[in-house]
């Protein structure tokens, strides 16, 4: 198709395999290529893998490297749901977007987005209350707590003034007023349950997302990658770009 989008795929997983089928399945797109972490060497070596427009990555931190290389070489809007990055990371994303627009999201599910907003103004509004954030995922999952549950923690304490801590184990004593639990839970084959409690004197708000497949983040991540192709060199949210 003319003017469509020149994509490529970055990451043979589920979450790789359902990104493709979407952009197969959108004449937006034109799927230039798909490469996983066991291709590196493909992304490392000079026109292995084709120039894109656009790039969208569910991998891990580990490709991180290789994938900067091949941009740097071939600028493209990138579109990153790869979770676990660490401050060095993120410094990369920086770095890429003096040059690209880049977007990274622990979360593409635009609920979540909505979620997130809810989360923060709820936490201005319920200053005070005790909050504990649960999330629960399938037993396949590496990483522990989520990504999305650490985007609710900078919803709930975006300066970090709070204590957090990961479960509770022996005699932890009274609960400490700036504290925050955070508890994962894994087993079977949950998408993605997060839910923040609010707990005040003799009430409690919880704010609660489920998700029922991997089919949502992809398609947040797939409506966003078409609105980044079109913007200008630096960092976006996914959030700032969808509500």
């Amino acid at each position: 198709m003319a003017n469509a989008i020149r994509t490529l795929v970055c990451g043979n997983g589920r979450m790789g395999a359902l990104v493709r089928a979407s952009v197969e399945a959108d004449e937006a797109f034109e799927l230039v290529g798909q490469v996983g972490i066991e291709d590196v060497d493909a992304l490392d070596a000079g026109d292995a893998v084709p120039a894109a427009d656009l790039v969208i990555d569910f991998t891990n931190r580990e490709m991180l490297p290789h994938l900067a290389a091949y941009l740097r070489r071939n600028p493209a809007a990138l579109v990153s749901g790869t979770t676990g990055l660490d401050a060095s990371d993120q410094a990369v994303l920086d770095e890429l977007s003096q040059t690209m627009p880049v977007m990274w999201s622990a979360n593409y599910s635009l609920g979540v987005a909505v979620l997130r907003r809810l989360v923060a103004e709820a936490a201005q509004v319920l200053e005070g209350f005790d909050v504990e954030i649960v999330e629960t995922h399938h037993n396949q999952k590496v990483d522990a707590p989520s990504g999305t549950a650490k985007l609710l923690l900078s919803a709930v304490d975006p300066d970090g003034a709070c204590d957090v801590v990961n479960g509770r184990d022996g005699m932890v004593g009274a609960r400490p007023a700036r504290e925050i639990g955070m508890h994962a839970l894994r087993g079977g084959t949950v998408a993605g349950t997060h839910e923040v409690h609010f707990f005040g004197t003799d009430e409690e708000v919880c704010l609660t997302h489920r998700a029922a497949s991997r089919q949502i983040f992809v398609n947040g991540a797939v409506a966003a990658a078409k609105r980044l192709a079109a913007q200008e060199p630096g960092r976006y949210t996914f959030e700032g770009l969808m509500l």
